[in-house]
């Protein structure tokens, strides 16, 4: 796991300072070492130089796997991030073909996989989670490749000198000469959703290379974007339970033995929830040894309390168990530093407690397992089971999404209370991202399925992915999701209904499927996850605080109607419900003190976010 960085001009040579720079800004994605691959421009042709950077976290290969990767006689190179699962299988086929390996890092299979197959076939034969920049010097071209689900982050910004990329924003921003300018559609996105939605990011101009696609740059500009995987492809299946359950233990002994794949220590992140329970049953199983589990409980009322659950999982299975309780001023502390690793705001409320789970785990291993996807996959949620004529009735209001995902943080008429007029303006439509998810489905495809690929596409790359790889990158640990193996994505989405959800239950399927590694009924147990109790906490003097500080802010002022701001304070003061709007902006506010008032540097691990805001 890595992080990666490069720019390509229309014209001149590539200064080694700015790019330099943006190797800098990625150090926490890659502690083990760094490289640089600069290519000149063309003597009297067109187009300018290029320049590739890296910062690597030895996982595989840690001695020897060093980039950018260069293939001299084919005058390619390469620079990625994540990890290549199947790489042992490729590189016994591609060195059957003549393609000679120089180290046993699993990236590598990348360069000779493009070299052996070409740009339209080479992506198919890759299994796992990527992101990665490779120049073809023949053809003067560069291809920037994110993996099919999203997994790992890749970003970009095209200039009228070239353009600029990197694992995170935060490196983009260190080659520009100004200070950065916020979109308002993004920022209108946010503040509703508590994430970014779609390509746009908060930043005018950056954009995200979309999961499953990829760019195609010559001479300095973005010539064609192409999605190279989709999930509209499948079809829904039939199965019964029993034929469910082979296919699915079939994609078993070809994902979690391959994902097992690494050289340093790993271990997993242990809620005690239903897929993390699997997860643990699964590594055990095909591990072959204990494994080292990690979690987090607070110490607040209000909060869900899964020690006894992740205790007993781990007791099953003769984990080493490391447990952490933490109280409320702990973790706000954490919040600055969260709000800079994320990059982008990201107001997800368990970016608290991963953070402190990656910082804690980091002491001793390099790879974290995690369940996300799981809910996504085989239908958890609870707003999966909302009854039709609910959706129905939301539908008519907000059409577009059969009545899902409908409603934003700003309801009613706080939007034009709170959004100044620019944004009011610029957030118009924040919602289509949503639309389009859904209707990506062709007809044979049910509500459920529409609402699993909606957050296929929307929420969990851009919101639980982007969680999963900052909190724990930003503390040099390589978070692994086996449940996001495309092929376990495919299966999860075109199991039948029935094997998804039954009245008040979800995840049907793999509830039955787990009773052969838990019989006594521990996964029976309603979804709880990291439940943190923001609603009891902006509350009292800390909310008087937000109340006077909020206001005040550049970011507030230049975007938002104070007053506005000062009522939504009021009404969580009166009635205990504005909790998640507030909570938006008081993430916008530190972030843009962070990343536009400020140099993106990072703040301490612990700091009180008011005092930050105060400052």
């Amino acid at each position: 796991m890595c992080g990666i960085a490069g720019i390509f001009l229309r014209r001149g040579a590539v200064d080694e300072g700015r790019l330099r720079a943006m190797q800098q800004a990625l150090r926490h994605r890659g502690p083990d070492g760094e490289g640089l691959h600069l290519v000149p421009p063309p003597e009297g042709g067109a187009g300018g130089g290029v320049g590739l950077a890296h910062t690597r976290l030895a996982v595989i290969d840690p001695e020897g796997g060093r980039q950018p990767f260069v293939d001299a006689a084919d005058d390619l190179a390469l620079v990625a991030n994540g990890e290549i699962y199947n790489h042992l299988e490729l590189r016994r086929e591609l060195e059957a073909a003549g393609r000679p390996f120089a180290t046993g890092s699993d990236c590598e299979a990348v360069l000779h996989a493009y070299a052996r197959w070409g740009d339209r076939r080479f992506l198919e034969r890759l299994e796992g989670m990527f992101a990665f920049a490779l120049w073809d010097g023949r053809r003067r071209r560069l291809l920037l490749v994110r993996d099919r689900l999203g997994i790992k982050p890749l970003y970009y910004l095209q200039r009228p000198e070239g353009v600029y990329f990197a694992s995170e924003p935060k490196a983009i921003l260190r080659a520009l000469d100004r200070r950065p300018e916020v979109d308002p559609w993004g920022l209108g996105a946010f503040l509703q959703a508590n994430h970014a939605l779609g390509e746009r990011t908060l930043l005018r101009g950056l954009r995200r290379v979309l999961p499953g696609e990829l760019l195609l740059l010559e001479e300095g500009r973005v010539l064609e974007r192409r999605r190279w995987w989709q999930l509209w492809d499948l079809q829904p299946a039939r199965w019964s339970q029993e034929e469910a359950v082979a296919r699915f233990e079939a994609l078993l002994e070809e994902v979690i033995p391959r994902h097992l794949r690494a050289d340093v220590p790993w271990g997993l992140f242990l809620s005690g929830g239903v897929d993390s329970s699997l997860l643990l049953a699964l590594l055990t199983h095909y591990g072959g040894r204990p494994v080292h589990t990690f979690s987090i409980a607070f110490e607040a009322p209000g909060a869900a309390d899964e020690r006894p659950a992740a205790e007993a999982a781990a007791r099953r299975f003769g984990a080493l168990h490391t447990q952490r309780l933490v109280g409320r001023e702990e973790l706000l502390e954490r919040l600055p530093h969260a709000v800079w690793a994320a990059d982008e705001p990201l107001a997800d409320y368990a970016c608290l407690p991963a953070s402190l789970l990656a910082e804690l785990a980091g002491r001793e291993l390099k790879v974290a397992f995690s369940g996300e996807g799981g809910d996504e996959v085989f239908a958890g949620y609870g707003r999966y089971r909302v009854p039709r004529p609910l959706r129905l009735l939301r539908a008519l209001r907000h059409p577009g999404t059969g009545g899902y995902r409908t409603r934003g943080n700003f309801r009613g008429l706080w939007a034009q209370r709170v959004f100044g007029l620019a944004l009011q303006q610029g957030a118009f439509g924040w919602r289509e991202p949503y639309r389009l998810a859904w209707e990506e489905l062709p007809k044979p495809w049910s509500d459920l399925a529409r609402m699993q690929h909606v957050d296929l596409r929307t929420w969990l790359p851009e919101d639980l992915l982007v969680k999963a790889d900052r909190m724990l990158m930003a503390w040099g640990v390589e978070g692994r999701v086996p449940f996001l193996d495309h092929r376990i994505v495919a299966f999860g989405l075109r199991l039948p209904d029935r094997l998804k959800v039954n009245g008040r239950t979800g995840k049907v399927f793999l509830r039955r499927w787990g009773r052969r590694w838990y019989p006594d009924g521990e996964l029976e147990r309603p979804k709880q996850g990291f439940t943190v109790p923001v609603r009891q906490w902006l509350s009292g003097t800390l909310l008087e605080r937000l109340g006077e500080l909020l206001p005040r802010q550049r970011a507030i002022r230049e975007w938002c109607q104070p007053e506005g701001v000062r009522a939504l304070v009021a009404r969580q003061a009166r009635r205990g419900d504005a909790a998640a709007p507030l909570w938006a902006l008081l993430h916008f506010a530190l972030w843009h003190r962070l990343f536009v008032e400020g140099d993106g540097s990072p703040p301490p691990p612990r700091q009180d976010p008011l005092e930050l805001l105060a400052a």
